[in-house]
């Protein structure tokens, strides 16, 4: 993620917000959904719901 340094702590944006509940709903992990994170930690969670549902739709 390229956000400047006074971006970092900035809350999630609307279209990581509506990433976030649409992955987690998906990969059945509902309680990583959280309104309340920074943008880092959201692209954190979407990186890894991601990396999750992948894994799973490899079997």
């Amino acid at each position: 993620m390229s956000r400047l340094p006074d971006q970092v702590d900035a809350p999630m944006t609307p279209r990581q917000l509506a990433t976030l509940r649409t992955l987690s709903a998906e990969a059945y992990q509902p309680k990583l959904f959280e309104k309340n994170l920074t943008a880092r930690e959201a692209e954190q969670r979407i990186a890894a719901l991601k990396a999750e549902i992948e894994l799973a739709d490899s079997f």
